[in-house]
């Protein structure tokens, strides 16, 4: 028991007793163990006693444990919550958002030896007499590898690849012309390629979500720029999110498809070591309406084609790449601490597959949250991956299981 004695003042269950005994007795209770002081104070009418006096009353009654609690547990609880807040807040989610609701799930049929007029029919729809022209558009900040390797898979149906490069970060950072400056690393897609700049507003601690929606604006622009017209295949992803080809050329031979598909795509982390899961369904495929088509990242539809490619997020060849992109892009607020930038922290993580930002899993149910907590488990299939990943696997090493390992930069 605490030996506490409370003019008037007390604290959790003794203060409930307290008071009670002192209801019953219509006057001032101290506890027997307290000293003379005490008891001067608590006999006095509880207007004569001064604040300093009443706290000084209640110190003086509490035994080790009640220090223990208050200069101990509780600051080292306050300093958890500091540390762990983005967690707790995470984990609690289920509590406050509901899941969003469920998409309609098309089956993907393909073998590379069934006709194309079987594929179409597999799927509920005609065939086209010609293809459709496709475009590729996306926002591109410095994700080279990823760019070669989506470009180099799509490059045989694509119709024109669109791509527009800022100088600024969405955070609001200047940053350099990744893309102006290693062009010829793309000659085979130059034919093809509608190029476009736009200058940063650099407009510091504003939501990095207005100036990634003001350049999704300018997308469209270009967008008219390089020709496209009703119709016309659109495919909307950023960088990563990269569509298989044959997914493509489906949609681009089928006739009656939807005039929105939302793509799902299995998702991976630092390389394609690391299967998170296949609910990656931003990635998405627009048959172009004049007017109406507008360039945006988020659910605009509840179609969604099983099994369309890769989602290979944070997925780069040099430390340097992942702490810009940690610094640079929308969830920036992610980034709690200034140790989480350092580079021998990001390679240790990387070979673990566990998150860079140290949060759980985003989820909607207590269930999936305590499923996918911890590392990312290694992944040893290199199967139907992107054919060009695979035939120049000594370029791209890192980004296969087994070489977890990055370059400085």
């Amino acid at each position: 028991m605490f030996d506490l004695c409370f003019c008037q003042l007390g604290f959790g269950w003794d203060w409930i007793k307290m008071w009670w005994m002192m209801s019953e007795s219509g006057g001032h209770y101290c506890s027997k163990k307290t000293d003379d002081y005490c008891a001067d104070l608590c006999g006095q009418d509880s207007d004569r006693v001064s604040p300093i006096s009443r706290i000084r009353c209640m110190l003086r009654g509490m035994d080790l444990r009640t220090y223990f609690l208050l200069f101990l547990l509780i600051p080292s609880c306050v300093f958890g919550v500091y540390l762990h807040g983005q967690k707790i807040t995470y984990f609690l989610r289920p509590l406050w958002e509901a899941p969003p609701k469920p998409f309609h799930d098309i089956p993907h049929y393909y073998h590379e030896n069934v006709s194309m007029q079987t594929l179409c029919k597999l799927h509920g729809w005609g065939t086209r007499d010609f293809p459709r022209r496709v475009y590729d558009a996306v926002l591109f900040s410095n994700e080279l590898d990823i760019l070669t390797i989506r470009w180099k898979e799509l490059h045989p149906y694509v119709s024109q690849f669109v791509l527009l490069e800022s100088n600024s970060t969405f955070t609001g950072f200047r940053k350099p012309l990744f893309f102006a400056s290693n062009r010829d690393r793309f000659k085979f897609a130059e034919p093809r390629l509608t190029y476009g700049t736009i200058a940063g507003r650099f407009m510091k601690g504003e939501n990095p979500f207005v100036e990634e929606a003001y350049q999704r604006v300018a997308l469209d622009q270009l967008l008219k720029i390089a020709g496209i017209s009703d119709d016309d295949l659109l495919i909307m992803s950023d960088v990563d999110e990269i569509p298989s080809r044959h997914t493509i050329n489906l949609l681009r031979w089928c006739d009656d498809i939807p005039p929105i598909l939302h793509l799902r795509l299995k998702n991976y982390l630092y390389s394609f070591e690391f299967l998170q899961d296949d609910n990656s369904w931003r990635a998405s495929v627009h048959r172009y309406q004049t007017g109406k088509t507008k360039y945006a990242h988020y659910r605009q539809t509840d179609d969604l084609l099983a099994d369309a490619g890769w989602h290979c997020s944070f997925c780069f060849r040099h430390i340097s790449e992942f702490i810009f992109k940690m610094r640079a892009y929308s969830h920036f607020d992610r980034v709690r601490f200034t140790h989480y930038l350092n580079p021998k922290r990001v390679q240790r993580l990387i070979c673990k597959g566990s998150d860079l930002f140290d949060m759980l899993p985003e989820e909607h149910t207590f269930k999936e949250i305590i499923a996918k907590m911890g590392p990312i488990p290694h992944s040893y299939s290199a199967v139907h991956l992107p054919s060009y990943l695979l035939e120049n696997a000594h370029e791209y090493r890192f980004l296969l299981p087994g070489h977890c390992l990055r370059e400085s930069g």
